[in-house]
């Protein structure tokens, strides 16, 4: 009996225990959820601001005054997103090992040599008052939800054990570099093509340049030259960590617009969506600014700054892609033998700028790292593991820019003029931007920190002189740029900018024209586009790339050498139609054909670890296919391990097929109707602190995974790594249609929600949505707004 009522005791003590621990876990989870009810009191206000929530959370925010505005607005984004805003303030700042602990020190001592707060402290200087008021406005209601919120702030701060330190106008600028960092072409190519050139000699490297010539769709077609030609050249490998932590922005993007005369509606559409990394929190917070008289603007917000970057105001809107601009390049120094602390210069030795960096790490420890200058900008041999090589890097993100400044200036924007004024010091962020107005006109500007250099390599400079050192960067008026062009239409999708008459080197990286190509036959299939036609055109799953490879992969695939079951998958990519739909089992064939054939060509010859690193840069290997598939008789095509005989490529995309067939089965089973695309091509949106499985399960961070079409070469695009389609982690980070005879027609959706608390219902209420390539009406009229009210809160003085 005693044991028996020990056993109950315990029991209950045991029941007890687990309840307590449910309910601390679930005040950590819920404490953070918004109300968006709630009226608050804040300091500074000289008014009332009034904020509308619609069904989905997404806020309207009605002003007296901007200063007001901006109280707000900071309030408000640290409510819903504070910690991701935090998380981004320390890669900046080199302060990630504070709270992730010693596996970050070589990250945070990379980004301290990138001195973005330094550049971002120079911009607060000489910022307009206007602009400085409104940073001081936004950090004022940031501090304040800080402040009132101190018991009751997101999990994440609970799970790492730490709180957020005040926000500084300072934070809020170092988003440009940490844009600007994420959106550089040259740091994720050159030290890798440097690597895979003096792995397998110089003959098999220029099977991996791009051969501009053949890449005829421009953005902007028919420009005439203004001066005479510069330069060229450059490339190197990205920092995996941040993809890991879900920080990593950039891979492509779409954009476009038509005119009235190519519009159902008589007045411009425009398009965009912007590829991006889809982790939540989602990159992008949405949200309609508005000060009665001076300011209505609506579109999506970086979470960490007041403006809407990209949107439309109540007379223009806009939108991006990247320019991909060789826009880092990297020198060989020669360091003095005798003194390790100077370099050689114009035949001089000049003295390095060392500075020591003291890192503190999770747990109390700190470590002192030290950073080395030259002229140019940082060493950054260490972080690119180039051994004895010393290599720095002159990066356009230290030149002089103001992207924060043209932001302000294109929420205000009424016409083409103050739109391209506003892009002047928009140069740090290279993109093309796509414009529209309620005057019937369309645009593109390029928006590019170019510099004027000299030089033909694909490789490195040498350090020792200042023959290939910058010369400044190209003025703002000889960039490219088209408005109210004859054909009623303009597009981009990271293909090349320019003609070969453009005078200046943009850059070799751009993305093949798949994408491009197919929106311009999307452009002109109809007459007349309507909303419903660029809905269409967002959801679109036909692969240009597919079209080019697949008849080449039949005619090269030896028919007599396969079995039965071969056969049959050979006859399925032979009838295909080209459309990566999830439920194609020929997309699911090419795919694993295109990655095997890749691997059979090159992997033996640069490695296990070389190939691992090349096939992630899906612009080295476009590029690479691109050139094999025009010399078939390329030595890649020889299994450098047979050393008895040489192969042929025929027979590298024979066995390539063979394996292809073969793994679906394993995958998939024998039955090949059940081979579709998105049984192995999923997405899964994912928290950064995610990886940790316990915390992933107890506190809901991630969704999925999702049966998803596309690819990363269709214009809806569900991109992976190489060899991972159920890796998918790049897409449209938003889409948006923005109609210009009536804004309420305008539509919108992001892959998670505006709420970065998990437990909130606004957490990732889109994400279906998104999936499924629907969207959410994007209205601005204030009685559209009230019709569509869900909440309602004031802040108050």
């Amino acid at each position: 009996m005693k044991i028996k009522k020990w056993s109950l005791v315990l029991l209950l003590v045991l029941v007890v225990l687990i309840g307590a621990g449910w309910l601390f876990l679930n005040q950590i989870r819920t404490r953070a959820i918004p109300d968006y009810n709630e009226n608050i009191r804040l300091k500074g206000l000289d008014g009332t601001v009034e904020v509308l929530r619609d069904s989905l959370g997404i806020p309207h925010v009605f002003a007296v005054t901007e200063h007001d505005l901006y109280i707000a607005v900071g309030y408000l984004e640290a409510q819903d997103r504070l910690w991701q805003m935090d998380l981004l303030r320390r890669v900046t700042t080199g302060r990630l090992s504070e709270i992730f602990g010693k596996d970050m020190i070589d990250e945070d001592q990379l980004f301290r040599s990138l001195r973005i707060t330094e550049k971002s402290r120079m911009i607060l200087a000489e910022a307009s008052p206007e602009l400085r008021s409104a940073l001081d406005a936004f950090c004022s209601g940031v501090n304040q939800y800080m402040e009132e919120n101190g018991k009751k702030l997101p999990p994440e701060f609970a799970l790492l054990g730490y709180k957020p330190d005040p926000w500084l106008p300072e934070h809020s600028i170092n988003l440009i570099g940490y844009m600007a960092w994420d959106l550089s072409t040259g740091w994720t190519t050159e030290t890798l093509i440097d690597q895979i050139r003096r792995q397998v000699g110089d003959e098999l490297y220029r099977y991996l340049l791009p051969d501009l010539t053949e890449q005829r769709t421009y953005v902007q077609p028919g420009l005439t030259p203004a001066v005479e030609p510069e330069a060229l050249a450059n490339l190197a490998k990205t920092v995996r960590f941040i993809e890991d932590l879900g920080l990593d922005v950039f891979r492509g993007s779409n954009n476009w617009a038509v005119a009235g005369k190519k519009s159902a509606t008589g007045q411009p559409i425009l398009a965009n969506d912007m590829h991006l990394s889809l982790w939540i929190p989602g990159i992008w917070y949405q949200m309609h600014q508005v000060v009665p008289g001076k300011l209505d603007v609506t579109g999506v917000i970086l979470p960490g700054q007041p403006l809407v970057v990209a949107g439309h105001n109540a007379r223009i809107a806009w939108g991006y892609t990247n320019v991909m601009t060789d826009d880092a390049d990297f020198y060989e120094e020669t360091i003095n033998p005798a003194d390790s602390t100077l370099y050689r210069f114009n035949g001089e030795w000049k003295k390095l700028d060392i500075r020591e960096e003291k890192i503190f790490i999770k747990g109390g420890d700190s470590v002192i790292r030290t950073n080395a200058f030259t002229h140019r900008g940082p060493v950054i041999s260490d972080f690119k593991k180039t051994g004895a090589r010393k290599i720095s890097m002159r990066w356009n993100g230290m030149e002089p820019s103001n992207e924060l400044r043209s932001i302000f200036l294109l929420n205000r924007a009424g016409n083409w003029e103050e739109f391209r004024e506003a892009l002047k010091t928009f140069v740090a962020v290279n993109q093309n931007v796509v414009y529209a107005d309620v005057d019937g006109n369309i645009g593109m500007q390029s928006t590019i920190g170019l510099p004027v250099r000299k030089g033909t390599g694909t490789t490195l400079f040498p350090g020792d002189t200042d023959e290939f050192d910058w010369k400044g960067l190209v003025p703002f008026e000889e960039l490219p740029y088209t408005y109210n062009p004859e054909c009623g239409y303009v597009s981009s999708a990271n293909n090349n900018t320019v003609g070969p008459d453009y005078p200046h080197y943009i850059s070799s990286w751009f993305s093949l024209p798949y994408r491009a190509d197919r929106i311009l036959e999307m452009l002109n299939e109809k007459e007349k586009l309507s909303v419903d036609d660029f809905i269409r055109m967002q959801a679109d799953h036909k692969s240009k790339m597919a079209g080019k490879f697949t008849p080449e992969f039949l005619n090269h695939i030896l028919v007599n050498s396969l079995t039965g079951d071969e056969k049959t998958a050979l006859d399925k990519l032979a009838g295909w139609n080209l459309e990566f739909e999830s439920e194609s089992s020929p997309a699911a064939i090419f795919d694993l054909l295109y990655h095997a054939v890749l691997s059979r060509l090159a992997k033996d010859q640069m490695g296990d670890d070389l190939f691992t690193q090349f096939r992630r840069e899906n612009v080295l290997v476009t590029n690479f296919m691109e050139n094999i598939l025009r010399d078939q008789s390329s030595t890649w095509c020889d299994d450098i391990t047979t050393t008895e005989r040489q192969e042929t490529f025929s027979e590298m995309v024979t066995d390539a097929f063979k394996q292809t067939v073969a793994d679906l089965t394993d995958q998939l089973g024998t039955n090949q109707a059940k081979w579709e695309w998105g049984k192995i091509h999923t997405f899964t949106i994912k928290h950064p602190m995610a990886q940790v499985k316990l915390i992933n399960k107890l506190f809901g961070l991630s969704r999925g995974p999702y049966a998803v079409g596309g690819s990363f070469h269709t214009v809806h695009p569900f991109s992976y790594p190489l060899g991972d389609p159920a890796g998918v982690d790049d897409g449209s980070s938003q889409r948006h249609i923005y109609d210009l005879a009536d804004w309420d027609r305008s539509l919108s959706v992001i892959p998670t929600g505006v709420c970065g608390v998990p437990a909130s219902p606004y957490y990732c209420n889109q994400t279906e949505m998104y999936v499924k390539n629907l969207y959410h009406a994007d209205v601005i009229t204030r009685a559209r707004i009230e019709a569509r009210k869900q909440f309602r809160m004031e802040f108050g003085k």
